[in-house]
C-alpha cells in the first residue's frame, strides 16, 4: 500500500436540484465508509466529510476543492482522493473500489 488514503465526500445538508431522490452527502459518506470497510477489513482509511458552504475547517487544498464544485456545478456528493474528482452524484462502488486497490489495497471479500 502507498499510503493511507482518505476519501472526501464534499456535499451539503441540502440535497441539489438534480439529485432529488438520491442519497444526501451525509448519508453517502457513512455508506461508503461501511461498504469501504467491509471491502477492505483491517486496512486503514479515512472518510471525511466536507460541508462545500462551509469548508473553512480543513486544509487550503480542500478548501479549494469545494470552491471549485460549488463555482462550476458539480452534483454532489462529490468524492475525491488526493485532490482528483472520482466520484459526481451518485458514486458507484466499482470506482471507488478501483482507486482502493491502485493505491495497493487488497480486497478481503
Amino acid at each position: 500500500m502507498e499510503k493511507q488514503v482518505k476519501l472526501y465526500v464534499y456535499g451539503s445538508t441540502v440535497i441539489c436540484a438534480s439529485c432529488v431522490g438520491a442519497p444526501s452527502s451525509k448519508e453517502t459518506e457513512e455508506w461508503l465508509r461501511a461498504a469501504v470497510g467491509r471491502k477492505f477489513a483491517d486496512q486503514p482509511f479515512e472518510v471525511e466529510y466536507v460541508d462545500i458552504y462551509d469548508p473553512e475547517q480543513t486544509s487550503p487544498e480542500v478548501r479549494e476543492l469545494a470552491r471549485k464544485i460549488v463555482d462550476e456545478d458539480y452534483m454532489y456528493p462529490v468524492v475525491a482522493v488526493d485532490g482528483e474528482i472520482i466520484a459526481e452524484g451518485n458514486p458507484r462502488l466499482k470506482d471507488i473500489y478501483q482507486v482502493m486497490t491502485d493505491r495497493g489495497y487488497v480486497a478481503t471479500m
